[in-house]
Protein backbone atom coordinates (compact mmCIF):
# COMPACT_ATOMS: atom_id res chain seq x y z
CA UNK A 1 0.00 0.00 0.00
CA UNK A 2 1.43 3.71 -0.97
CA UNK A 3 1.63 6.08 1.40
CA UNK A 4 0.11 9.57 0.20
CA UNK A 5 3.15 11.88 0.35
CA UNK A 6 3.04 15.59 0.62
CA UNK A 7 3.73 17.34 -3.39
CA UNK A 8 6.95 18.50 -2.31
CA UNK A 9 8.35 14.97 -0.42
CA UNK A 10 6.91 13.67 -3.96
CA UNK A 11 8.44 16.12 -6.10
CA UNK A 12 11.67 15.30 -4.23
CA UNK A 13 11.37 11.79 -4.97
CA UNK A 14 10.46 12.11 -8.39
CA UNK A 15 13.97 14.10 -8.77
CA UNK A 16 15.80 11.75 -6.82
CA UNK A 17 14.75 8.84 -9.38
CA UNK A 18 15.45 11.00 -12.09
CA UNK A 19 19.23 11.64 -10.95
CA UNK A 20 19.89 7.82 -10.31
CA UNK A 21 18.16 6.46 -13.92
CA UNK A 22 20.12 9.07 -15.63
CA UNK A 23 23.04 7.99 -14.53
CA UNK A 24 21.98 4.25 -14.84
CA UNK A 25 20.67 4.19 -17.99
CA UNK A 26 22.01 7.92 -20.02
CA UNK A 27 19.67 11.10 -19.30
CA UNK A 28 18.42 10.87 -22.93
CA UNK A 29 17.40 7.61 -22.09
CA UNK A 30 14.63 8.17 -18.99
CA UNK A 31 11.43 7.64 -19.20
CA UNK A 32 8.39 8.76 -17.08
CA UNK A 33 7.91 5.08 -17.04
CA UNK A 34 10.75 4.01 -15.92
CA UNK A 35 10.75 6.83 -13.16
CA UNK A 36 7.31 5.65 -12.28
CA UNK A 37 8.12 2.11 -12.24
CA UNK A 38 11.35 3.10 -10.13
CA UNK A 39 8.63 4.50 -7.56
CA UNK A 40 6.17 2.04 -7.80
CA UNK A 41 3.86 4.57 -9.25
CA UNK A 42 1.99 5.12 -12.50
CA UNK A 43 2.88 7.81 -15.22
CA UNK A 44 -0.37 10.19 -14.33
CA UNK A 45 1.58 10.60 -11.18
CA UNK A 46 4.30 11.92 -12.52
CA UNK A 47 2.88 14.10 -15.14
CA UNK A 48 0.94 15.47 -12.39
CA UNK A 49 4.34 17.01 -10.98
CA UNK A 50 5.53 17.67 -14.30
CA UNK A 51 3.46 18.82 -17.19
CA UNK A 52 6.15 17.99 -19.66
CA UNK A 53 9.90 16.43 -19.31
CA UNK A 54 11.20 19.73 -20.22
CA UNK A 55 9.53 20.75 -16.74
CA UNK A 56 11.13 17.73 -14.58
CA UNK A 57 14.58 18.18 -16.41
CA UNK A 58 14.32 22.11 -15.73
CA UNK A 59 13.63 21.54 -11.67
CA UNK A 60 16.30 18.95 -12.04
CA UNK A 61 19.00 21.17 -13.65
CA UNK A 62 17.89 23.61 -10.63
CA UNK A 63 18.21 21.39 -8.20
CA UNK A 64 21.89 21.07 -8.95
CA UNK A 65 22.66 24.17 -9.74
CA UNK A 66 21.65 25.34 -6.30
CA UNK A 67 23.90 22.96 -5.10
CA UNK A 68 26.74 24.39 -7.33
CA UNK A 69 26.24 27.59 -6.60
CA UNK A 70 26.13 27.62 -2.58
CA UNK A 71 29.76 25.89 -3.58
CA UNK A 72 31.13 29.11 -5.32
CA UNK A 73 29.75 31.30 -2.91
CA UNK A 74 33.22 31.68 -0.67
CA UNK A 75 33.23 33.64 2.55
CA UNK A 76 35.97 36.31 1.67
CA UNK A 77 36.12 37.25 5.39
CA UNK A 78 36.59 33.70 7.13
CA UNK A 79 40.22 33.89 7.21
CA UNK A 80 41.36 31.32 5.24
CA UNK A 81 44.39 31.41 3.32
CA UNK A 82 43.82 31.28 -0.52
CA UNK A 83 45.24 28.52 -0.64
CA UNK A 84 42.63 26.34 1.63
CA UNK A 85 40.01 28.34 0.33
CA UNK A 86 40.79 26.63 -3.24
CA UNK A 87 40.68 23.54 -2.09
CA UNK A 88 37.77 23.68 -0.57
CA UNK A 89 35.85 25.14 -3.64
CA UNK A 90 37.18 22.16 -5.77
CA UNK A 91 36.73 19.59 -3.20
CA UNK A 92 32.99 20.52 -2.87
CA UNK A 93 31.88 20.16 -6.41
CA UNK A 94 34.16 16.74 -6.46
CA UNK A 95 31.97 15.95 -3.43
CA UNK A 96 28.75 17.08 -5.22
CA UNK A 97 29.62 14.66 -8.63
CA UNK A 98 29.96 11.91 -6.33
CA UNK A 99 26.78 12.36 -4.47
CA UNK A 100 24.93 13.21 -7.99
CA UNK A 101 27.29 11.39 -10.55
CA UNK A 102 24.75 12.02 -12.98
CA UNK A 103 25.75 16.10 -13.48
CA UNK A 104 28.60 15.49 -16.03
CA UNK A 105 26.65 13.24 -18.10
CA UNK A 106 23.57 15.92 -17.71
CA UNK A 107 25.75 18.71 -18.95
CA UNK A 108 26.93 17.10 -21.90
CA UNK A 109 24.05 14.63 -23.49
CA UNK A 110 23.04 14.39 -26.74
CA UNK A 111 19.78 15.66 -26.76
CA UNK A 112 17.99 15.33 -30.26
CA UNK A 113 14.24 15.35 -29.07
CA UNK A 114 15.80 19.21 -27.13
CA UNK A 115 13.98 17.99 -23.93
CA UNK A 116 17.46 18.65 -21.47
CA UNK A 117 18.41 21.87 -23.69
CA UNK A 118 17.23 24.22 -21.13
CA UNK A 119 18.76 22.17 -18.26
CA UNK A 120 21.98 21.84 -20.09
CA UNK A 121 22.24 25.36 -20.26
CA UNK A 122 21.73 25.98 -16.92
CA UNK A 123 24.16 23.97 -15.76
CA UNK A 124 26.70 25.01 -18.17
CA UNK A 125 26.18 28.41 -16.86
CA UNK A 126 26.26 27.27 -13.21
CA UNK A 127 30.02 25.71 -14.24
CA UNK A 128 30.73 28.67 -15.65
CA UNK A 129 30.42 30.46 -12.43
CA UNK A 130 32.23 27.95 -10.26
CA UNK A 131 35.66 28.29 -13.15
CA UNK A 132 35.57 32.37 -12.55
CA UNK A 133 35.51 31.08 -8.83
CA UNK A 134 38.72 29.31 -9.62
CA UNK A 135 39.60 31.98 -11.14
CA UNK A 136 38.82 34.62 -8.85
CA UNK A 137 40.73 32.45 -5.88
CA UNK A 138 44.30 31.85 -8.19
CA UNK A 139 44.22 35.49 -8.13
CA UNK A 140 43.69 35.79 -4.41
CA UNK A 141 46.64 33.46 -4.05
CA UNK A 142 48.66 35.10 -6.67
CA UNK A 143 48.38 38.15 -4.79
CA UNK A 144 49.58 37.02 -2.08
CA UNK A 145 52.49 35.48 -3.70
CA UNK A 146 51.22 31.99 -2.39
CA UNK A 147 51.34 30.70 -6.43
CA UNK A 148 54.68 29.53 -7.88
CA UNK A 149 56.54 32.42 -10.23
CA UNK A 150 55.36 32.29 -13.71
CA UNK A 151 51.66 30.18 -13.07
CA UNK A 152 49.38 32.02 -14.81
CA UNK A 153 45.76 32.23 -13.17
CA UNK A 154 44.53 30.64 -16.31
CA UNK A 155 46.70 27.83 -16.81
CA UNK A 156 45.52 26.98 -12.95
CA UNK A 157 41.91 26.52 -14.04
CA UNK A 158 42.48 24.68 -16.66
CA UNK A 159 44.51 22.24 -14.59
CA UNK A 160 42.59 22.32 -11.87
CA UNK A 161 39.31 21.47 -14.13
CA UNK A 162 41.64 18.76 -15.64
CA UNK A 163 41.79 17.06 -12.38
CA UNK A 164 38.03 17.82 -11.97
CA UNK A 165 37.35 16.50 -15.62
CA UNK A 166 39.75 13.13 -15.66
CA UNK A 167 37.73 12.14 -12.52
CA UNK A 168 34.35 12.95 -14.79
CA UNK A 169 36.02 10.00 -17.29
CA UNK A 170 37.17 7.58 -15.33
CA UNK A 171 33.60 7.57 -13.41
CA UNK A 172 32.16 7.31 -17.04
CA UNK A 173 33.85 4.81 -17.70
CA UNK A 174 33.80 2.48 -13.95
CA UNK A 175 30.92 3.89 -12.85
CA UNK A 176 30.89 3.87 -10.04
CA UNK A 177 31.43 6.81 -7.83
CA UNK A 178 32.82 5.25 -4.36
CA UNK A 179 36.24 6.20 -4.57
CA UNK A 180 35.93 9.17 -6.49
CA UNK A 181 36.18 11.82 -3.73
CA UNK A 182 38.96 10.53 -2.02
CA UNK A 183 40.61 9.75 -5.38
CA UNK A 184 40.01 13.54 -6.20
CA UNK A 185 40.74 14.84 -2.98
CA UNK A 186 44.33 13.17 -2.97
CA UNK A 187 44.97 14.36 -6.76
CA UNK A 188 43.80 17.84 -5.77
CA UNK A 189 45.96 17.76 -2.97
CA UNK A 190 49.04 17.24 -5.59
CA UNK A 191 48.25 19.59 -7.93
CA UNK A 192 47.85 22.00 -5.27
CA UNK A 193 51.05 21.20 -4.32
CA UNK A 194 52.88 22.14 -7.25
CA UNK A 195 51.61 25.93 -7.58
CA UNK A 196 52.50 26.64 -4.17
CA UNK A 197 55.39 28.83 -3.86
CA UNK A 198 57.69 26.77 -1.31
CA UNK A 199 57.32 27.02 2.53
CA UNK A 200 53.88 28.80 1.54
CA UNK A 201 51.42 26.71 4.49
CA UNK A 202 47.60 26.40 3.99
Amino acid sequence: MNIRKSSEDRIAEILAATLELAFEVGPDHVTTGLIAGRLGLTQPAIYKHFLKKEDLWNAVSETLCARIVANVKIDISDGQAPIARLRQLVASHIHLVTEFPALPEIMVARDPTGTLTDARHQIQRAMADFRAAIGWVLEQASAADHLREGLRVEDGVSLLFGVIQSLVLQLIVSRNPTNLAQDGERLLDLQILLFMNKGVGV
